[in-house]
């Protein structure tokens, strides 16, 4: 397998996504969004205001399927709202030179604000049929995931436009928030749809027990009422780690990686790997390669230029992608020539 560095000079490469025509967009958490095209980086203006604070900045960043036509594309972030911050949606036109944004406009912001610094979860993701998926980390205030009138520890269901989809599972609550697809979650910085259009995410456990789930409508995914995890203290978290009406990981580690970007391949330049999961570790620089019907781990892909991943993607030519926030690079995977 051949390794190639195809950007340096990044403080905290948070986001990879690729534009037709071979040119890259790259967030960088603290500094801003990048097209890199070649060796160089050029600074795209225009870009949402954001709070550089802690785990906050400007995060995940979207190319939709339509950017041909609508030349549209969508970026997370940590905004600021009144005395804390909250985890925001925005979409922007690129222009056609590939320098600035325009028309940016904010489609959703988390409820309430936090005061906190982590958590903000955030990857987003364009489901089949053109909608939306986003997640949302509890901010470090556990009993929010539990609590369906506030945003935090949720995976939630968009139109384009910012508004709940229509088929969302609690739309009609009136105590509930309706962008609500799934809750109990911790901190959700993965997000993948597999061959069939099934989402699936990995999150953030406390001292063990980051998880891989498959997400559904309406489930419970337990945090913090169950968990293969233990506070930091070392004392056992909620109940234990299962409950009737709480969903069990399709996958946990013990102990934690520290997951970050997950993708899932379609076997076009390693056959032997479609439907396979990659999951970039924050903590052990690897980036873990899982597969099988019951998911298990079956290699962990490492080497001197891995460092701390941020995101895994999969490139238009198959190629697998990764950001290393150790290198403040991004590297190339292939298959050796």
């Amino acid at each position: 397998m051949q390794v190639t560095q195809m950007a340096n000079g990044f403080d905290v490469p948070w986001a990879i996504a690729f534009l037709p025509g071979g040119a890259v967009l790259v967030t960088d958490r603290n500094e801003g969004l990048y097209i890199v095209n070649g060796a160089k980086n050029q600074k795209i203006k225009g870009t949402p205001k954001v709070v550089n604070n802690g785990q906050g900045g400007l995060l995940d960043v979207m190319v939709p399927r339509d950017f041909p036509i609508s030349r549209e594309i969508f970026m997370t972030f940590s905004k600021r709202q009144g005395l804390g911050s909250g985890t925001a949606l925005a979409v922007a036109t690129l222009s056609s030179d590939i320098k600035r944004l325009s028309d940016l406009r904010i489609l959703f912001e988390a409820a309430p604000s936090s005061s906190t610094s982590r958590h903000y979860g955030s990857r987003i993701i364009e489901a089949q049929d053109g909608s939306l998926f986003m997640t949302l980390g509890e901010r470090g205030q556990k009993e929010t995931a539990q609590d369906l009138s506030l945003h935090q520890g949720s995976i939630i269901h968009l139109n384009r436009d910012g508004s709940a989809f229509r088929g969302n599972p609690f739309i009609n609550e009136p105590t509930a928030q309706p962008h609500i697809w799934s809750y109990g979650h911790r901190n959700p910085q993965g997000l993948a749809l597999d061959s069939k259009g099934g989402l699936w995410a990995v999150e953030h456990g406390a001292q063990g027990g980051d998880e891989i789930n498959e997400i559904q409508k309406g489930n419970n995914y337990g945090w913090p009422v169950i968990s293969y995890g233990r506070h930091y203290s070392g004392a056992q978290i909620g109940e234990g780690r299962s409950k009737t009406g709480m969903q069990q990981p399709s996958w946990y580690w013990d102990p934690s990686i520290a997951p970050s970007g997950m993708m899932i391949y379609s076997g076009k330049l390693w056959p032997n790997w479609r439907g396979h999961f990659f999951v970039g570790s924050l903590k052990f620089d690897y980036i873990s390669r899982l597969s099988g019907r019951n998911l298990s781990e079956k290699e962990r892909l490492q080497s001197p230029r891995t460092g701390r991943i941020r995101d895994v993607v999969e490139a238009p030519d198959g190629s697998i992608w990764f950001a290393s926030e150790t290198d403040g690079a991004i590297f190339r995977l292939a298959p050796s020539p």
